[in-house]
């Protein structure tokens, strides 16, 4: 009798009139308890009713959450988990409940997401995995959520569908491609409590496909989302000691560097650059830590990178700098390789004056001052010298950003240390000299701008042109007033400056 009840419930609560009257005689809370019952028939007619009568009324799915329903939804999906008409019930209620801040609260206090998984494997149906997609989808907007169903393995499940799928041309299986792309990049990017669980999990998305195709075979739909997982990766290795797991080495066994570099080579003439803009920033993640910048120098990644400075897209060109700044950084070997390279010095050049993309501009500065810097070569000094990238630098020490000024100081005064003869000429066109007095005056520079202005000083002080022209300008006075500073290693530079200018030391 009961169970025959339910079943007219839920076809009275098909028409969207009939609802006010269920909703008015309380009969969603009468049908709860139902969904403990033990009879199948029984739970698939009261959850339906239920759904039905609270579709689309907030009020009554709060209330919802409040009475319990989430666990019993879960202990369905559970119990019955080969039933398709009972987890199709389930499913559709959570879908409808998982907006709601409270469900997610509720949730996460269960096991919802092995069952999610379950479901995911199960699948077979286009229908069935966009409804799992849409429940997953809004439960990875939590963040505890979001870890359970990493730790769970969906991304794995997600990566096992889209390898079963790639190549298809069929449009509903390019909608779930998508879909599950999509989810997959929500699940794995966050904040860095979330990302932290991640790292194992995309490693093991790469080796798996790895497996399945071969390190030469990506194709062109795949690629894309394979070079957006490898950038997640990068930036779980930003938050992980290199040992956790041994996940940075296992990018590089899997040969993820040169998938990378092979699918940007293929891309590189491409209009949509999405895929190397993505491309490009793993490998400029993957290139901070000293033991991946070592190895990647050793596989050739700079010469590879260098070879794609034919790309004529801004947001290409920027990634790319970035990608070399990193590799130089610390690497005398790196800034040896790309300081050398005539190419790339002329397109460095020539980026350093464009005045329609400043982000190009100042990433080209500053990866000339990283070559200068890290470089330990007079023939790197003359190169740069030679290709006329001083002056660019120079001007960068007036450079409305602090980071940049002290970059471009500190690269001058090292370029100075190794060869500063070859420097002397360009130094007095560019009026280097007066551009540090200047910036040694003004009250609103930086205390360590200060410091390093005074650093460079002392390293043109050898030459005798520069020591002329730094006495004509009458530095010395603006030296004494900074003995006086308030900053005491402004201080303290000011007075090494002095005994330097006199010929004491």
């Amino acid at each position: 009798c009961a169970v025959k009840a339910a079943h007219v419930l839920s076809e009275i609560a098909k028409n969207e009139e009939m609802k006010k009257p269920c909703i008015e005689a309380d009969l969603v809370l009468t049908l709860i308890p139902l969904l403990k019952s033990r009879d199948q028939e029984m739970l698939l007619h009261a959850g339906r009713a239920i759904g039905r009568i609270c579709y689309d009324n907030r009020g009554l799915q709060e209330e919802l959450v409040k009475v319990g329903v989430i666990p019993l939804l879960v202990q369905i999906l559970t119990d019955y988990a080969e039933s398709e008409s009972l987890v199709h019930v389930a499913l559709l209620a959570l879908y409808n409940l998982a907006d709601l801040d409270s469900a997610k609260e509720a949730l996460s206090m269960t096991k919802v997401a092995e069952q999610l998984v379950k479901q995911l494997r199960r699948a077979e149906s286009h229908e069935r995995l966009e409804i799992v997609f849409e429940v997953l989808q809004a439960l990875a907007e939590n963040d505890t959520l979001k870890v359970r169903l990493v730790e769970a393995g969906v991304p794995e499940v997600l990566s096992e569908i889209l390898l079963r799928l790639q190549g298809s041309s069929q449009a509903e299986d390019t909608c779930i491609v998508k879909a599950a792309s999509d989810l997959i990049v929500s699940l794995l990017l966050g904040e860095l409590k979330v990302a932290k669980n991640n790292a194992k999990a995309i490693v093991l998305i790469l080796a798996r496909h790895e497996n399945s195709q071969g390190k030469d075979s990506l194709n062109s739909e795949f690629a894309s989302f394979i070079s957006i997982i490898v950038f997640l990766t990068s930036l779980t290795c930003l938050i992980l000691p290199l040992s956790s797991d041994g996940n940075c080495l296992r990018m590089f066994q899997l040969g993820v560097i040169h998938q990378l570099l092979d699918l940007l080579e293929k891309q590189v003439q491409s209009r949509d650059t999405s895929v190397q803009q993505a491309a490009l920033s793993a490998l400029q993640n993957l290139a901070i830590p000293v033991v991946s910048k070592v190895q990647m120098l050793e596989e050739g990644v700079a010469e590879r990178v260098e070879a794609l400075l034919r790309s004529e897209s801004p947001p290409v060109q920027f990634k790319l700098l970035g990608t070399l700044r990193m590799l130089a950084d610390g690497q005398a070997d790196a800034a040896e390789i790309l300081g050398q390279d005539p190419l790339l010095l002329n397109r460095l050049v020539q980026w350093c004056s464009v005045s329609d993309h400043s982000g190009i501009c100042g990433e080209a500065n500053r990866l000339l001052a990283s070559i200068l810097h890290h470089n330990r070569s007079q023939e790197v000094v003359k190169a740069i010298q030679a290709a006329q990238g001083v002056k660019h630098l120079v001007s960068m020490t007036t450079s409305e950003h602090t980071a940049m000024q002290n970059e471009a100081l500190n690269a001058l005064a090292i370029a100075s240390a190794i060869d500063l003869e070859t420097l002397e000429e360009s130094f007095k066109e560019s009026q280097l000299v007066q551009s540090l007095h200047k910036l040694l005056r003004d009250d609103n520079t930086s205390p360590e701008v200060k410091y390093n202005s005074m650093g460079l000083l002392c390293r043109l002080l050898n030459s005798g042109d520069l020591r002329q022209e730094i006495e004509e300008d009458k530095i010395k006075d603006t030296l004494e007033q900074l003995c006086s500073h308030s900053n005491a290693s402004v201080v303290k530079e000011a007075t090494t400056t002095l005994q330097v200018l006199g010929g004491e030391t």
